[in-house]
């Protein structure tokens, strides 16, 4: 059996970077906002979407400290067409996770402090995963499964599952939305797949801080 290893974050370390993380972020997305085209797509957002954005001003209060980098979402914003495989190489979509308050989490094995946060969303599942919320972590190493499979096992991850996408697609799509500059890249949706914050950089996804800002999400309180 393998031993399960704490998350071994260093937490000072790691909120500083997702400070810097996400001021960068936010002023990217005020670059975006302000270069986007045409309003098909902010209809249809606005129209599935109607009370994201209150919920993201509810959940605002629980920003800070280890996710004090995640940004709330100022404008409707649909999470959709992000397809990806499961371990038995099924197709799935954030359809197969309607009405959950989804924590979507984009890593990889040869990004250093996705594989030091791993542990740490794995905890996170535990504590609070169930019917109303789940971790959604989402591997983008190119080739086979073995090398993320492998990783898992090593280091005792075992309550996420593994969810991939080879071929990147998931993070070349946050990328063109603005919501992705690098890795590990984190969103919080609600249960129709509406945005509600993002944040770039990593995160102690097992400190008290995130424990709160879930239960905030998923119970709406």
């Amino acid at each position: 059996m393998t031993e399960k290893r704490p998350s071994g974050l260093f937490p000072t370390k790691l909120v500083a970077i997702a400070a810097v993380a996400g001021i960068v972020a936010g002023a990217a997305a005020v670059y975006v906002k302000q270069t986007m085209s045409g309003n098909a797509v902010e209809t249809a957002d606005a129209a599935q979407c109607e009370g994201s954005v209150a919920r993201a001003e509810a959940i605002t209060p629980y920003l800070k400290g280890d996710v004090a980098a995640m940004i709330p979402v100022s404008e409707p914003k649909l999470i959709d067409g992000l397809t990806f495989q499961d371990k038995a190489g099924s197709a799935m979509t954030m359809a197969n996770f309607a009405d959950k308050t989804v924590l979507i989490n984009l890593w990889a094995t040869w990004c250093v402090p996705c594989r030091e946060e791993m542990p740490a969303l794995n905890n996170l599942q535990e504590a609070a995963g169930g019917e109303a919320f789940q971790v959604l972590a989402i591997n983008i190493d190119t080739g086979d499964v073995e090398k993320p499979q492998t990783f898992l096992e090593e280091t005792g991850v075992d309550a996420l599952g593994l969810y991939r996408d080879a071929s990147m697609g998931v993070f070349n799509q946050l990328k063109r939305e603005g919501l992705a500059f690098g890795l590990p890249v984190t969103l919080l949706v609600d249960g129709k797949g509406c945005l509600l914050g993002s944040m770039n950089g990593p995160a102690v996804w097992d400190g008290a801080d995130a424990k709160a800002l879930v239960t905030a999400a998923a119970t709406g309180s």
